[in-house]
């Protein structure tokens, strides 16, 4: 059965779709920007405060699910400039200290307002 999951520790969808879709022990999170929840600001000083918000938001939704970093499967990274892989990639470890997901990380033109990183995951229980 679909399930739609809301966090309110998440920025809000700016389109037509859900944060995550859970569906039976899967949970399908969508791509997060660095929207800072409670203002709508973007958390964008550098790469690595705006990663670690992109990581924070996906933490939100994980845990209004009932999942954490440790149930992700599959990460999607998309970059604007692939010059920034390293420090993304640095921030984006601390996260998976053991186990790390499968990934991959592509080079994009353009992401919603204009950020430099979008992250969305695949988790299981």
């Amino acid at each position: 059965m679909k399930k739609i999951i809301n966090s309110s520790n998440a920025p809000a969808p700016i389109g037509p779709y859900s944060q995550a879709v859970q569906f039976g022990n899967m949970l399908f999170v969508s791509g997060q920007v660095c929207f800072e929840p409670q203002t709508g600001a973007l958390v964008n000083a550098d790469i690595v405060s705006e990663t670690h918000q992109v990581m924070k938001n996906l933490g939100a939704i994980l845990k209004e699910a009932g999942y954490d970093y440790s149930n992700i499967l599959k990460t999607s990274i998309f970059v604007k400039d692939l010059n920034n892989f390293a420090t993304i990639n640095q921030t984006y470890a601390t996260y998976f200290t053991e186990n790390p997901p499968a990934r991959e990380t592509i080079e994009v033109s353009r992401l919603p307002r204009d950020v430099n990183v979008e992250i969305s995951c695949i988790a299981a229980k």
